[in-house]
């Protein structure tokens, strides 16, 4: 992780993350609404202050009401969760973590089709690439 990079998420700031990446810009009640019974409104706030004070998330105070907003993309969050999860239980093996995603009872005919299809493309652009 450089050191330019924010902290990684925790599973409460992660469900908020995904409510700004879908919704985008929102104000504490917007997400709070999204997020329905899982949180009250006074804990969106304060999760949202301390994901701010971690550079999680920006807020424009120009309105009575703050909006926030992700200040990380979702593609470069999810990137920085799979290489933890990588290092952290699968000791670096890309292979091991696969093989055990793979493994797994609920994998469709489309997910294995989409799959194929992207080591085809890995593979052509790695012939690419060699020549």
């Amino acid at each position: 992780m450089a050191s330019s990079d924010p902290p990684m998420p925790t599973d409460a700031e992660l469900s908020i993350l995904r409510v700004l990446w879908q919704r985008g810009p929102s104000t504490v009640r917007a997400v709070q609404e999204h997020l329905g019974a899982e949180a009250g409104y006074t804990t969106v706030l304060k999760l949202l202050q301390i994901m701010l004070d971690k550079g999680l998330v920006t807020r424009d105070e120009s309105q009575r009401a703050h909006v926030y907003e992700a200040a990380v993309s979702e593609p470069a969050t999810q990137r920085r969760l799979i290489d933890d999860l990588l290092d952290r239980a699968f000791g670096g093996s890309l292979r091991a973590l696969v093989m055990r995603a793979l493994g797994r009872d609920r994998v469709s005919d489309d997910d294995l089709n989409e799959i194929r299809a992207l080591v085809d493309d890995l593979e052509a652009s790695d012939d690419r690439s060699d020549t």
